[in-house]
């Protein structure tokens, strides 16, 4: 698979793709505000559509993946996707790539687990300060679970330095 980065001349399109299956352009993470028109990351297209997307930003040694759709689940492009990040994240120098997902996204905490992430911290009931910023949260998440927490998961890079 071959991926293309996100850079000005494609930014249109990757933005229509978040707004299509965001509903928006701002994420709330850890109750900060994202921009997402201006995250990097990487997309695969067929047709000249997206059919996966994963956004990263890069702060303070770590890769921090803020979102992940794909449109074909079960194929590998998600895998795919993340690994890419993961070599990225080598690429800059990164200690760990890092992600965050709420309490009721079960799919997606299984699916990193089996990636090599491992739970790493919780924030109880940080959704109550990302409602004030996003109002539009709902209160109930995938499963019907009580959307309340944000989880983050880790993955610590293997930089070859032994002590």
């Amino acid at each position: 698979m071959t991926f293309e980065r996100i850079t000005s001349l494609n930014r249109p399109l990757v933005n229509q793709f978040l707004e299509r299956h965001w509903f928006t352009t701002t994420m709330i993470v850890r109750g900060e505000e994202i921009d997402m028109t201006k995250v990097d990351g990487f997309y695969l297209a067929e047709d000249g559509a997206i059919l996966a997307l994963l956004t990263y930003t890069v702060y303070d040694g770590v890769l921090e993946i803020i979102s992940l759709d794909s449109l074909r689940e079960n194929q590998g492009i998600g895998t795919a996707l993340v690994e890419a990040a993961v070599r990225e994240a080598g690429k800059q120098g990164c200690s760990k790539v890092v992600l965050i997902t709420t309490n009721d996204n079960v799919d997606a905490m299984r699916f990193y687990q089996k990636r090599g992430f491992d739970m790493a911290r919780l924030f109880r009931n940080a959704l109550d300060r990302s409602r004030q910023l996003k109002p539009e949260i709902p209160l109930i998440g995938e499963h019907g679970i009580a959307l309340r927490h944000e989880i983050e998961f880790e993955r610590v890079l293997d930089t070859g330095k032994r002590n």
